[in-house]
């Protein structure tokens, strides 16, 4: 308690809009503030119930990848708004092995790190929220929602991929994202009697706001059941959805009818682009405004915008609040394609929905905020050209930082590592992430902040 009472943060403006978020280099370190944070800190730890809770995942955001954008952004001695959650732990990612689940499986992958927050139960690479024996376990958004919460999910990825699907799906491979793409989970086809695919099973289970890519797969047609012959999307539509696919749609939404937003046929389009790497190195740069980024598409700041302004004015006037996801989901994907500046302009697109989030926080203080990632990535930070690929960028500091890139070929995938990751959090049960937890132990944190376990 006295170590609590102590902690010490460090304050610096950081975060632009997403639309304008490339920075600009200066030469000298900017000086640091020391506020005090044991009031945050002392509130953190008080337990309680919350109101709200909202997870924000970087999708393979891992301390390297953190401190890259941090350097990058807003330099060394500068603080990122997700640095600014007043306590702060680490939890341990491993999945289990389909075929023994009593051994670990220590890599894990999305699916089966996202069905341990959505569930509270470990399980092997590929599940979506079911156990190793393919059996499905309820989700915290299930859950909250038949507890009379409201639901939310958002991600800048496939509303099908990984992260945002274990919150509403169960399905034994995530590969079957569509109607049409079942082939790996003939058990859970609606044909077969099952609950269908991924995207059938998001518009079933009803999250009041789901926004995202991913538009090709409900653009598919379902094959069995009440809606045989129709599309996902018009499935979607029946079961009360308004649709919106483009940013001028979204902010023009109105209403309580649940929102499905599909505003890609894939993934979302990035923000930043820049300097690929290579055996020697390259030339010190900076990063660029992605030009070739579609202009309809909304930001991710803009989607948690709206999803906070939605959830908050639906539930404002009931004594219970909503669960809201939100996926920064491309830090991963550029980190696999290693895209230094792809990756670096993605996770401060993803902190700037954070820096949103907190806002909202401070004029509601009864939400739980809990900021973390699904499993570390490749990257790292290094002296010299490695035996891998490596980068250099300017960065805010106006200093050379080169970026590593040394797990695949740059033609392959780099891989994921199996580290820990941070966990960092603010607000009721805040103090349940401190110390070395364990993945799952997020579903128990969470559940136990809204008060349905």
């Amino acid at each position: 308690m006295n170590a609590l009472r102590h902690l010490r943060g460090r304050r610096v403006a950081v975060v632009l809009a997403a639309a304008a978020i490339v920075a600009t280099p200066t030469v000298a370190l900017a000086g640091d503030s020391h506020p005090d944070n044991t009031r945050a800190a002392d509130h953190a730890i008080q337990g309680g119930r919350a109101r709200n809770v909202i997870l924000l995942i970087g999708d393979g955001m891992g301390d390297s990848e953190i401190t890259i954008a941090r350097n990058y952004q807003v330099g060394a001695a500068g603080r990122l708004a997700m640095d600014k959650l007043p306590l702060t732990g680490a939890y341990t990612t491993y999945a289990v092995q389909k075929d023994n689940p009593s051994l670990p499986d220590y890599v894990t992958d999305s699916a089966a790190s996202g069905t341990g927050w959505a569930t509270g139960h470990k399980s092997y690479n590929g599940a979506i929220s079911v156990t190793p024996d393919g059996k499905p376990k309820p989700t915290i958004l299930e859950l909250a929602r038949a507890a009379g919460f409201r639901t939310g999910d958002v991600t800048t990825a496939e509303l099908q991929d990984a992260t945002p699907a274990v919150l509403g799906a169960h399905v034994v491979s995530r590969d079957c994202k569509g109607p049409d793409a079942m082939a790996a989970c003939a058990v859970n086809a609606k044909e077969n009697g099952g609950a269908g695919s991924i995207a059938e099973q998001l518009v079933q289970t009803r999250p009041d706001v789901l926004l995202g890519g991913g538009k090709q797969y409900f653009d598919q047609t379902v094959k069995a059941g009440g809606f045989q012959g129709r599309t996902v999307l018009q499935q979607a539509q029946a079961n009360g959805y308004q649709v919106v696919t483009d940013a001028a749609g979204l902010a023009g939404v109105k209403g309580d009818q649940p929102i499905l937003g599909t505003f890609a046929k894939n993934n979302m389009d990035l923000e930043w682009v820049g300097p690929k790497p290579t055996r020697t190195g390259t030339a010190p740069s900076t990063c660029a405004v992605n030009t070739a980024r579609t202009a309809t598409q909304p930001h991710l700041v803009d989607m948690a915008d709206k999803a906070l302004t939605v959830l908050d004015r639906q539930t404002r006037h009931s004594r219970k609040g909503f669960f809201l996801q939100i996926e920064g989901a491309s830090i991963d994907k550029q980190d696999h394609a290693a895209n230094p500046c792809g990756q670096i302009g993605e996770t401060v697109a993803f902190d700037a929905a954070i820096k949103r989030v907190l806002d909202y926080q401070r004029s509601h203080p009864d939400t739980l905020v809990v900021v973390t990632a699904d499993h570390g990535h490749t990257s790292q930070i290094v002296e010299a050209p490695t035996l891998g690929y490596t980068a250099t960028l300017v960065t805010h500091d106006g200093a050379n930082m080169t970026i590593s890139y040394a797990t695949a070929d740059i033609t392959g995938s780099q891989q994921h590592t199996g580290t820990e990751v941070r966990i960092a959090a603010g607000g009721p049960q805040a103090a349940n992430v401190l110390g070395v937890t364990n993945q799952t132990d997020l579903f128990f944190t969470m559940s136990r902040a809204l008060g349905i376990r």
